[in-house]
């Protein structure tokens, strides 16, 4: 068989796969164009707000540009904050006058685009964050107006602003050491709690992770306590010193208990144990009154206890109090402390359902080891005024309170 010729391809157009190609960058035309709208509309934010939604031009790629337009009247050169070329407006957040009446338009303007442009809040903490680094290269003013503005934002709640991208930012050591820092975040506290509480400010210190860690806004010379509520009460900012010692003060109060609780857990001697006891409350400056809870707190806490046999648990608990009779008896040393500890088995007794029915025998070991004087418990028997389970624990008190009185109208 004669073979027959083959169709070929001759002729025909191959399709090849055409590459993506990406336009060249060009931030200074659409910084321009941005300037423009500014310009046209004589800086009137929902104007320009307007013009701005209703344009073409591309915010994906130029988000960045357009926040340096908003926050400093232009484009900015790479790397730093000094001005590039290009047009520039006079409406900028760093043209404003440093007061909130002034800067707050800027702060609802950049709301009214981010709800709009949500995906631009990358952008807005990309810029923020390289200014907030750059905070050197700033006059003075200019700063002032940065930290009423950043203030502003979280006050208004422009969503999505991570406070962390803030405070983190500013914690460069070298804006620290030149004490530029503390000024910024003295201006961003005052003006924050002009619409906020405390408590709303210590929650946003908490998502910024700053809470426990305020003093780093100071030089490290200045990095104290005392520093610390020297310049805030000057400042006017008492209720931040107030929340300031009482969180200094529980750090003190927790490393106290870290190392009894470590030392009772070994069985270290109890003369030891008073010792370290004594040069904690020293070294720290604690109240007596604080002390006398801790130490029952770590000896309750150190009880193994049954989660059924209530003799068990009472026998654990007598035992714990006479073991540990002379540490309670070191710091038990007056009337009013004596009370305080009733105060705190009587609390631990109500709220720990195991403790409930071992409150009069407590009381009655704590008498018998000397650390408890009958005068304090008939006191605390007659005119006790913590109420919690009060009724319960004086009809169960009252064997024992009926028995030291014989006994002293006997002597």
């Amino acid at each position: 068989m004669s073979s027959k010729e083959k169709p070929t391809l001759g002729g025909t157009r191959i399709k090849t796969r055409k590459r993506n190609i990406t336009a060249p960058l060009d931030p200074a035309a659409f910084a321009d164009a941005v300037v423009q709208i500014y310009l046209e509309n004589a800086g009137d934010l929902e104007l320009v707000a307007k013009n701005v939604e209703s344009s073409d031009l591309n915010f994906s790629r130029y988000g960045d540009t357009f926040f340096e337009v908003v926050f400093t009247g232009g484009r900015t050169q790479p790397g730093t904050i000094k001005p590039d070329e290009g047009e520039r407006h006079p409406y900028s957040v760093l043209d404003c006058q440093p007061i909130r009446e002034a800067i707050l338009p800027s702060v609802l303007y950049i709301q009214k685009i981010l709800r709009r442009k949500p995906f631009l809040i990358k952008n807005l903490e990309n810029v923020m964050r390289k200014f907030l680094q750059s905070l050197e290269l700033f006059e003075e003013n200019e700063r002032k107006k940065l930290a009423i503005f950043t203030a502003l934002t979280f006050s208004q709640k422009l969503s999505g602003l991570p406070p962390e991208t803030v405070f983190q930012s500013l914690l460069k050591d070298n804006l620290v050491a030149k004490g530029i820092v503390l000024p910024f975040i003295t201006e961003f506290f005052k003006e924050y709690l002009v619409d906020n509480s405390l408590d709303d400010l210590i929650s946003l210190l908490k998502r910024g992770k700053m809470e426990d860690n305020l003093l780093d806004f100071f030089p490290s010379a200045r990095r104290s306590a005392e520093c610390f509520s020297e310049h805030f009460n000057k400042e006017g900012l008492v209720a931040l010193v107030e929340y300031h010692e009482k969180k200094i003060f529980e750090v003190k109060l927790k490393v106290m208990k870290s190392a009894l609780t470590t030392q009772i857990a070994e069985e270290t001697d109890v003369s030891e144990v008073i010792e370290t006891a004594k040069q904690r409350v020293k070294d720290a400056n604690l109240p007596d009154v604080e002390v006398v809870r801790i130490l029952w707190d770590v000896l309750m806490d150190a009880v193994q206890w049954s989660g059924k046999n209530q003799q068990q648990n009472a026998n654990s608990a007598l035992r714990q109090v006479k073991a540990w009779a002379g540490l309670l008896n070191a710091f038990c040393t007056s009337g009013k402390l004596e009370l305080e500890l009733i105060y705190k088995v009587q609390i631990q007794c109500y709220e720990d359902a195991k403790l409930m029915k071992l409150f009069p025998e407590i009381i009655r070991s704590l008498y018998e080891q000397d650390v408890l004087a009958e005068d304090t418990i008939l006191l605390w028997f007659r005119k006790g005024a913590n109420p919690k389970g009060r009724q319960t624990f004086v009809k169960a008190l009252e064997p024992f309170v009926n028995w030291l009185e014989e006994a002293e109208e006997e002597d």
